[in-house]
């Protein structure tokens, strides 16, 4: 069933992904062990069809599966059974190595915590993932800083985490997303530990993302920021429980 051309989509057991695919998940499930032949269904039959340049939020309590769901959408965990393409290319069944390969070309992650490097410039913790795909040095650098340049930190690059705001060092995470020219951008709650100012800061660059091109997937549990989006997923007990435009579209 579809919501306004845009919802709950029931996926074929052939599924076809076509060039405006982004993301496209079949029946995926995640069941974890707890032993005495017990299990946890954590997801129970997710479908859902993400287009480039779509700006989605998915919402859900706490144990609701949607930071499963952002695991595997992330490449960081695999599914127990269904399957999973990411930009045309069927990631679902790859192993730890080719999915790590994944995660550095095609996702850039910004995390509640900014998972900074406290010792490193802004610059140096841009360039992190450059570095371990081997980009050469002076190329390496120029990205970097044109990166931070493009989220309003050119003044702020060679300052560690500890000399910059909350804001700024979400920002500094943002540029460290954005420099391998991702197919995604993977945000998990991203304004959890800012305070509303600026909270409101850091979506009005994800507003700018998006515009520029970018796919950008929110993970959150807070009304008022998922209405940022331009698409709200709802998870409950591991399955959509609803997918429909947000305020703003509406």
């Amino acid at each position: 069933m579809a919501l306004n051309g845009i919802g709950i989509e029931e996926l074929p057991r052939t599924t076809v992904v076509d060039a405006d695919d982004m993301i496209v998940v079949e029946d995926l499930w995640r069941t974890y062990d707890m032993g005495s032949e017990q299990q946890v269904h954590a997801l129970r039959g997710i479908s859902l069809r993400i287009r480039h340049n779509e700006y989605v939020a998915i919402m859900g309590p706490s144990g609701s599966g949607k930071s499963t769901l952002m695991n595997l959408i992330g490449c960081l965990d695999t599914p127990s059974k269904g399957r999973y393409w990411l930009n045309g290319q069927l990631v679902s069944d790859l192993d730890d190595d080719q999915l790590a390969r994944i995660r550095n070309k095609e996702i850039g992650f910004v995390f509640q915590t900014f998972n900074l490097l406290a010792r490193a410039t802004a610059l140096h913790n841009v360039e992190l993932p450059l570095i371990y795909n081997g980009t050469p040095s002076a190329e390496r650098i120029a990205r970097a800083k044109q990166t931070l340049a493009d989220v309003g930190l050119d003044s702020r690059m060679m300052h560690k985490p500890n000399e910059l705001s909350g804001g700024q060092r979400q920002r500094v995470a943002v540029a460290r997303a954005l420099v391998n020219n991702p197919s995604i951008i993977l945000a998990d709650e991203p304004t959890g530990n800012l305070d509303s100012k600026t909270g409101l800061e850091i979506m009005a660059l994800f507003d700018q993302l998006h515009a520029r091109g970018n796919t950008i997937v929110l993970v959150t549990h807070e009304a008022d920021i998922a209405q940022f989006a331009h698409r709200v997923v709802h998870i409950r007990d591991g399955q959509i429980f609803s997918d429909e435009p947000s305020s703003r579209r509406r």
